[in-house]
């Protein structure tokens, strides 16, 4: 499936025209087009191949998916390879999907594997902001990046705010809880690792753009990509923090855990030395020897009594330095 579009003196002056027509409206100075391919085939590739001259290395990594975040500068175009992040339902795991463009002086070509990627967002920038169209490729591509970075940004926000519903169930003594601190923990670490392969090498992609030599980004378009800079900045920075904080949580929910454990190990032993000494006077009255008191009143009085005094003592001695 394949979208067009065609500005012409900063002016959106055709859409939706055939994908052969692209070359010839980019040869054009006062032109620059837009194609999109949606799950693109091989006679897709070999279009925009003999179309545009695009670079063989260019054409296969946008072939093949799973590519780094980059930003390949060859030597009559540009090849950016980045990623968009969003979840299926709220809470659940970050997912990521790959766009691929082509840059060139006159023209954009988008290349995504599915329509989970939606450009739909990136086509309504643009109108909200014609009035930037007469700069051209750099409007276009500031428009795509804008929407991959504010995703990233949201996805950054919505991890920091499950981390701090987390934090509110550390000290939470339930089972189920303990359990949801752990299953979550190894979850938002994955998805922290996961988002940080996705937005730290867009902080060189971004950089790499706003260099002058390459000719791609007017003067006017300057301020934009600066803001876009920051926030790949401020979601590179968040999205390291937040790594840190998860490695907090984790590290304290096993001390929570462990303090847990000395102190139930703690009431355990002082019952334990409560049941001892009954335990030990029977086994002394007990012996086959005589002792005093041996088959009389009295000897089954003190014992009893001591049984009880010193169990009595002991307990109230724990209790006051809280071991019981």
């Amino acid at each position: 499936m394949a979208r067009t579009r065609l500005y012409r003196d900063g002016v959106l002056a055709l859409e939706g025209f055939p994908a052969q027509d692209l070359s010839a409206y980019a040869g054009q100075p006062d032109c620059t087009v837009w194609l999109d391919l949606c799950d693109p085939t091989e006679a897709d590739f070999d279009l925009i191949t003999e179309q545009f001259g695009l670079h063989e290395l260019a054409v296969e990594d946008a072939r093949h998916a799973h590519q780094r975040a980059k930003l390949d500068r060859y030597r009559t175009h540009l090849f950016l390879s980045a990623y968009a992040v969003y979840t299926d339902t709220p809470g659940g795991p970050l997912q990521t999907r790959e766009v691929s463009a082509f840059i060139t002086p006159n023209a954009l070509i988008t290349v995504r594997a599915s329509g989970h990627f939606d450009m739909d967002r990136v086509v309504a920038y643009w109108d909200d902001s014609a009035d930037l169209a007469k700069e051209g490729v750099g409007f276009l591509l500031h428009g795509l990046l804008d929407y991959l970075v504010d995703d990233h940004f949201k996805a950054v926000q919505q991890l920091d705010e499950q981390i701090e519903a987390l934090e509110q169930l550390l000290f939470e003594d339930g089972r189920d809880e303990v359990r949801t601190v752990q299953r979550r923990s190894y979850a938002l670490r994955k998805d922290l690792v996961l988002l940080r392969r996705v937005v730290l090498p867009m902080r060189e992609v971004v950089n790499t753009l706003l260099r002058r030599d390459l000719h791609t980004v007017s003067p006017a378009m300057l301020p934009y990509y600066q803001d876009v800079y920051d926030h790949v900045l401020r979601a590179t920075e968040w999205t390291e923090s937040l790594r840190d904080l998860v490695n907090s949580v984790m590290d304290t929910n096993l001390n929570v855990q462990g303090n847990r454990l000395n102190l139930i190990m703690k009431k355990v032993t002082s019952w334990a030395s409560i049941i001892a000494v009954p335990t030990a006077i029977t086994g002394f009255y007990g012996q086959n020897v005589p002792f005093p008191g041996d088959g009389t009143h009295t000897g089954f009085v003190v014992s009893s009594a001591l049984m009880l005094t010193l169990s009595v003592a002991l307990y109230f001695g724990f209790k006051r330095r809280d071991w019981i």
